[in-house]
C-alpha cells in the first residue's frame, strides 16, 4: 500500500465513515490537534524522567488514538463498533493525578512553564490538549461529539500540568511561580 493516494490534492480528504470533506473543516482540524497532541505526548513519554510512566503514557497514547478514530467516523461513530473512551479512562487520570499531586507542595501560585527542557515539552503539550479541547467542543457545536472525549481532554490536560510539577520535582527544579506586576 502506498502512502500517498491523491485523493486529497483538490484540498479534500475521507472521513472514515466514506463521506468527504475540506481539509480546513474543524473536524479535521479537531482531530488533527489530537494526533499532534499524540506525538508531543510521545516526546513526554521519551523524557528519561518519565520513564517510571511509560505505561500510563502510552495507555494515553493509545485513547488519543480512540478519539481521533472517533472524530474521523465523521455521522454516527457507534455504528462503526469503534473502541470507545469511558469513564474509567478519566477516572484513571484523576487516580494518577491525585497521586502526584500528594508528593507536591500544594499550589500557591501560577507557575510559569519552563526550569527544565523536559518540563517545558510537558507545558507545550498541555497547551496543545487544551487546543484540542477547544477545537472538540467547537466541533460539538456543529455535530455532537459524546461528552465523555470533551471530559477525557480536560482531564488530560490536567494531568500534563500536575506531570510538569512533579517531572520538576524529580529533577530538582525550583518552580518559577508568577508575580505579576506590582501596582
Amino acid at each position: 500500500m502506498k502512502i500517498y493516494t491523491k485523493t486529497g490534492d483538490q484540498g479534500q480528504t475521507s472521513l472514515l465513515s466514506g463521506g468527504r470533506v475540506s481539509k480546513s473543516d474543524i473536524r479535521i482540524e479537531a482531530y488533527g490537534t489530537v494526533d499532534e497532541l499524540n506525538s508531543y505526548l510521545g516526546l513526554v513519554r521519551d523524557q528519561e524522567v518519565n520513564k517510571v510512566r511509560t505505561g500510563l503514557l502510552e495507555e494515553i497514547q493509545e485513547k488519543l488514538f480512540v478519539i481521533g478514530a472517533i472524530l474521523a467516523a465523521g455521522k454516527d461513530p457507534e455504528r462503526m463498533k469503534l473502541p470507545q473512551v469511558l469513564n474509567e479512562d478519566v477516572e484513571k487520570l484523576e487516580a494518577a493525578i491525585d497521586i502526584m499531586e500528594a508528593e507536591l507542595p500544594p499550589l500557591k501560585n501560577f507557575i510559569l512553564p519552563g526550569g527544565h527542557p523536559s518540563v517545558s515539552y510537558t507545558h507545550i503539550t498541555r497547551c496543545i490538549c487544551r487546543r484540542a479541547e477547544r477545537l472538540v467542543i467547537a466541533l460539538h457545536e456543529q455535530h455532537p461529539v459524546n461528552d465523555i472525549i470533551v471530559i477525557y481532554l480536560n482531564r488530560l490536560s490536567d494531568y500534563l500540568f500536575v506531570l510538569a510539577r512533579k517531572m520538576s520535582h524529580e529533577l530538582g527544579i525550583e518552580e518559577h511561580v508568577w508575580k505579576g506586576r506590582k501596582a
